[in-house]
């Protein structure tokens, strides 16, 4: 995708559909030139950068097709850098279509996904995480995920990999100075004594990053949290009552559900991609069976799980296969029907009831600290989310583990700025430097059309 960036470009930016207003973006070096062949009113090519202009677009033979607004935008001060003309045309389908098709006519071409955004990155626009940010900020399921999506298109993220990367480089630039010009007397000798403490100092700050911005990413994405049990003891009435609505079919017969379920809930910002399970218990009917092994594989996949006990009663061998069955994953037990008679007593129990609605809180409450998120309403979100940012730090900071393994085994000072380099390029990927065109184009293709 990236091999041309001269030629002209243009994509529908806005929600294919019947709507007030639709809006096609133009890009390119003649991309106001070409536009203005089509463009009944002033002469796009004499008017300022970033006015707004009324006209109508026409056809071969000079007929209108519509009535629009186009913003003229002159390089560089564009998302592209490029000069570029965004027109608002009627929202119809056919509509918006027809003024694409005209304005295709010309010498541009239909954008590719994500195109508009690769080419504000190779211009030097912005960097990869602020591109990656833009999408975030589109696909946004909560105000936390807003707000991270946010500091990401604001830089605030990006700064926070250029401030370890300076360290890096400010460490790396001493090694090579000491090694290439001995001579210089005030050049400071980076032995292993001021090498260590130094590493130790950025794998502190990253081991922080990493432990923060793995909580991000549960807020950025969501957490995939299965509600699991025997049959008849609320799974679904629990996911209902946590939805407030009726989400899934409740009944007094066990097997009621035969599938998972899956549906989205926020809690005080924090996403749960909740997946509701058939229960988990021996059966011959062969319905339940498949309901049963979608339960047990949803399971192994969940980041989250809700064991619903029946506290009106004592525990069952299905219920301890269960207890068994969960106990190395995160979780949370929940005994439902507390509006009945206990007589199930567990210490780590959440007692609940999902006709009166008691204790649903102290779930949510629950679910937060156990995730380490208590502090979400007022939390420091300037750290990172995105999972390919977040496996680059971890690569930079193996090759920092490396350099204090070589320190430890005596290793000349030299060979240390092999790993501190490497940890700098880890870092430097997550920006979009050192990057191959091929794995630009993979992550590109994924943004919206128009984008």
């Amino acid at each position: 995708m990236n091999s041309i960036i001269s030629d002209n470009i243009a994509a529908i930016s806005t929600a294919i559909g019947t709507a007030g207003l639709s809006v096609i973006r133009i890009s390119g070096a003649t991309a106001i030139t070409e536009f203005n062949q089509i463009f009944k009113g002033r002469d796009l090519t004499k008017v300022k950068s970033h006015t707004v202009h009324y006209g109508h677009i026409v056809d071969e033979k000079g007929a209108p097709l519509d009535e629009v607004m186009v913003t003229v935008l002159r390089n560089p001060k564009t998302f592209t850098t490029e000069n570029m003309v965004e027109v608002s045309t009627h929202g119809g389908i056919l509509v918006t279509q027809k003024v694409l098709d005209r304005i295709l006519d010309l010498d541009i071409r239909l954008a590719q996904p994500g195109e508009f955004s690769e080419r504000a990155y190779l211009n030097g626009r912005i960097d990869l995480v602020e591109a990656e940010s833009i999408m975030d900020l589109i696909h946004a399921k909560s105000e936390q995920a807003l707000k991270i999506a946010n500091l990401g298109v604001h830089k605030q993220t990006s700064k926070l990999i250029r401030d370890l990367r300076q360290k890096l480089i400010t460490i790396i630039a001493q090694i090579e100075v000491h090694i290439d010009y001995p001579e210089y007397d005030d050049a400071i000798v980076m032995s292993k004594e001021i090498i260590g403490p130094e590493t130790e100092k950025l794998l502190a700050d990253i081991a922080i990053l990493l432990k923060e911005s793995e909580k991000n990413q549960m807020i950025r994405e969501g957490v995939k949290t299965v509600i699991i049990g025997k049959p008849n003891v609320g799974k679904s009435s629990l996911l209902n009552a946590l939805l407030d609505e009726d989400k899934a079919i409740v009944t007094d017969i066990e097997g009621t559900t035969r599938d998972t379920i899956e549906a989205y809930v926020n809690i005080q910002g924090m996403t749960l991609n909740l997946i509701d399970t058939a229960g988990i218990r021996e059966t011959e009917d062969i319905v339940e069976k498949i309901g049963v092994k979608r339960s047990k594989k949803a399971l192994e996949e969940a980041e989250l799980v809700l064991l619903v006990l029946d506290q009106s009663q004592k525990l069952t061998k299905e219920d301890e296969v269960l207890l068994d069955l969960t106990k190395n994953h995160k979780r949370l037990i929940i005994g439902n029907k507390a509006d009945l008679p206990k007589a199930l007593l567990l210490e780590e129990i959440i007692s609940t009831s999902t006709i009166t609605r008691e204790g649903l809180q102290d779930i949510e409450k629950a679910i937060l600290k156990l995730l380490q998120l208590e502090d979400i309403g007022s939390r420091d979100f300037n750290f990172l989310s995105n999972v390919r940012h977040i496996r680059k730090v971890k690569d930079a900071q193996k090759s920092l583990e490396k350099v204090l393994l070589s320190i430890e085994n005596d290793m000349p000072v030299d060979m240390y700025a092999i790993d501190l380099t490497d940890a700098w390029r880890s870092l430097g990927e997550i920006l979009g430097e050192h990057y191959e065109d091929d794995l630009l184009d993979e992550l590109f293709s994924k943004f919206c059309l128009g984008k």
